[in-house]
């Protein structure tokens, strides 16, 4: 990795990016203690498009928010929309190191799904390297030692609707805008979380406090997708990427401050499992 000034700069916004997704996350984790889950979906995406659309129009780009191809836009939007439900799921039921853990087997199921679907051809390395990922999974859940929660595989089928979305922009040549396909997901998942929301159990009002969580999610969660579309600006992509593993140290410290939740050892034995994979597969 060639650390020049335009690769450090990169590299710190990413890590700044990567701590905000992270507040943001357990913002959703702590609203959830509250309200139902769609609930805070369609509080917090909803928030965060409407500061997405401000900030477009501030800056003049508010045409660049209209897909201009909306089949491409609308179907990787869905599967973001799934995505995010998901792990929104997972981090209301389990730890958010535990569910950041697992979200980090999207590069290895890119690499696996493009070997079986696409027909690109792996390495006996990069076979090792899945292998060795879905070994990761394992101590982490540590099936018949505790309790493997629906969170764990929701988490897992995060990080699978993800890596569909990264093979969506590997095949094929959008010429969409960034702001374009960060609205898109935002857009249906709002929604969709509204209109399932509507018809169960509506929105309870909120305290004071509780609408400055939804309003400071929302901004977070706006302000990551800016700061991570500046940092791949900026940097090498090759430099940019591997901070989002930063964001395991981000959700121990926030679990551990905000929720109290402790840092399990195979845990974060399997973190480094799961991490070293992924550069198995990407050699």
């Amino acid at each position: 990795m060639n650390f020049d000034h335009a690769n450090t700069r990169g590299a710190a916004i990413a890590l700044v990016s990567f701590a905000v997704f992270a507040g943001a996350d357990t913002l959703v984790k702590l609203l959830s203690e509250r309200f139902a889950l769609f609930q805070v979906t369609a509080g917090v995406t909803g928030l965060a498009l409407l500061f997405l659309v401000a900030f477009a129009a501030a800056t003049g780009k508010l045409g660049q928010v209209i897909p201009r191809d909306p089949v491409f836009a609308g179907t990787r939007g869905v599967l973001l929309a799934g995505d995010m439900m998901l792990i929104y799921y997972a981090f209301s039921t389990i730890s958010l190191t535990d569910a950041y853990v697992l979200a980090f087997l999207a590069p290895i199921m890119v690499a696996l799904l493009a070997a079986v679907f696409l027909g690109e051809r792996l390495s006996v390395i990069g076979y090792c390297g899945i292998a060795l990922g879905f070994a990761g999974v394992l101590v982490v859940m540590r099936p018949g030692q505790g309790e493997v929660h629906l969170g764990h595989f929701a988490a897992i089928g995060s990080a699978l609707l993800f890596a569909i979305t990264l093979l969506m922009l590997k095949r094929t040549k959008a010429h969409e805008s960034d702001l374009a396909l960060a609205a898109a997901p935002l857009a249906i998942l709002s929604v969709l979380a509204v209109v399932i929301m509507m018809v169960t159990s509506g929105l309870p009002a909120p305290s004071l406090a509780e609408a400055g969580l939804f309003l400071l999610g929302g901004f977070m969660l706006f302000l990551g997708n800016i700061l991570l579309v500046r940092a791949f600006r900026t940097g090498a992509a090759s430099v940019v990427a591997p901070f989002q593993y930063s964001q395991i140290i981000w959700g121990a410290g926030f679990g551990l401050v905000v929720f109290g939740a402790p840092i399990e050892l195979a845990t974060m034995l399997g973190a480094v499992v799961i991490i070293f994979s992924g550069w198995l597969v990407l050699k």
